[in-house]
């Protein structure tokens, strides 16, 4: 019998979730990634959970101590660095590229396909056309949208479904191990800390250095912090170069202006506590990312299925951005492998992977509320949600939250 064949848009870690898993299921799996390049070098740090484990396991990746570098729990410093609260909260903190990497090396090199960029999809019944830029056309019996949070398969599915900015912005920053004076590394390096002044969320942890080494002494110290910026106003400021260009909603790190960078470190050091403000100020190259989500309304249409954040966007205080993808992934291969009825399967998928998309959507939400009111409404208005969570231990046990540990989540698991 002929290989049923997949065409995957998007060659990050969703995409790679998804051709790994279908081409141990005999599939034929073609993976057509935009950027000209490996892309190992690029991703940040990102927190794990067991299900994403479990997914790397069922496609042959090992698990050991070299997946991350591990914590014990997280702290909440108030302003003046004293810890004033800590929940024990044993997790892995890893980085994109040392997932990236091995998912790329295990799928055969010459079905993952550089510079590809989708012009648009066409199908029928029982087949489904990528077509390229370049006027490439291929054709298979399923696509699937792994593009990203600006999927062009999902704009032509549904042009309607657009993220939508939160309001606030995370600013991003890392620092080698070996960088950091030892006093500083004692005090900080093996923990997680949050500090939560009024409207904002900064947390610095442990990962993974440069080319993805868990070695004492080669690791980094990143933080993640989330900062309101009007979507009319301080967004487009911040997207503006030295030479007065907006790139509109993001820039290119490099071409942040200096002022922009030492604003921020001033802002650390008048509201965060001082380890924090320490951290930022030692960052060599900080950058930003705008916080969207984004609830479809499906992630099926006829041939052509979703996943990862093609499909959902949850604003990333779930921690489950990589996660989701990975989840996506097998519930679409399982689907696909239970029914060999292709538009059943895609419509089994279309009812788990959907429900727990929009769940995990209004669950980043409601931990987003009180960063998202800062720049619309004003404080004697804002409802119970949209003030500060107090006190401080909620706040470390809501975000980054084990799934399994989160109600309406933890049963579709």
């Amino acid at each position: 019998m002929k290989p049923r064949r997949a065409l995957i848009i998007g060659g990050s870690l969703g995409g790679l979730f998804a051709a790994n898993l279908l081409h141990q299921q005999g599939w034929q799996v073609e993976v057509f990634e935009r950027v000209g390049d490996d892309l190992a070098t690029r991703g940040a740090g990102i927190g794990t959970h067991d299900e994403l484990f479990t997914v790397l396991q069922r496609i042959g990746i090992t698990i050991d101590p070299t997946i991350g570098v591990p914590i014990a729990g997280r702290n909440c410093l108030d302003a003046a660095g004293k810890v004033i609260a800590y929940v024990p909260a044993p997790r892995t903190m890893s980085a994109w590229a040392r997932l990236y990497r091995p998912l790329k090396d295990i799928f055969p090199a010459a079905q993952y396909h550089f510079g590809m960029n989708l012009e648009r999809v066409e199908q029928n019944a029982d087949n489904v056309t990528a077509i390229f830029t370049d006027g490439t056309r291929v054709s298979g019996d399923l696509l699937i949208g792994a593009d990203g949070f600006r999927s062009t398969v999902r704009a032509q599915m549904m042009p309607e479904a657009q993220p939508r900015y939160a309001g606030y912005v995370g600013w991003r920053g890392m620092i080698n191990e070996w960088e950091m004076p030892a006093d500083f590394h004692a005090q900080m390096f093996a923990h997680y800390f949050f500090c939560l002044p009024e409207g904002e969320i900064m947390l610095c942890f442990p990962v993974p250095g440069r080319d993805n080494d868990v070695t004492p002494g080669r690791r980094a110290y990143t933080f993640v912090w989330y900062h309101p910026a009007d979507e009319h106003r301080a967004l487009p400021d911040l997207c503006t170069d030295a030479s007065g260009k907006c790139h509109g909603t993001s820039i290119p790190p490099p071409l942040i202006r200096p002022q922009v960078i030492a604003e921020l470190r001033a802002v650390a050091h008048a509201k965060m506590a001082p380890q924090m403000a320490r951290v930022a100020d030692l960052a060599a190259q900080p950058f930003f990312q705008p916080i969207y989500d984004l609830d479809t309304p499906r992630v099926v249409n006829g041939r052509v299925a979703l996943l990862g954040d093609a499909a959902f966007v949850a604003r990333p205080h779930t921690g489950m951005g990589v996660t989701k993808a990975a989840l996506d992934a097998s519930w679409l291969a399982d689907a696909l492998a239970a029914d060999r009825d292709i538009d059943a399967a895609l419509a089994a998928y279309q009812t788990r992977c959907r429900l727990f998309g929009s769940r995990a959507v209004a669950r980043g939400r409601w931990c987003g509320a009180h960063l998202e009111a800062q720049a619309t409404t004003p404080r004697e208005q804002r409802s119970a949600a949209e003030l500060h969570h107090a006190p401080p231990v909620v706040l470390l046990r809501e975000h980054g939250a084990k799934i399994h540990d989160i109600p309406g989540l933890a049963e579709l698991v």
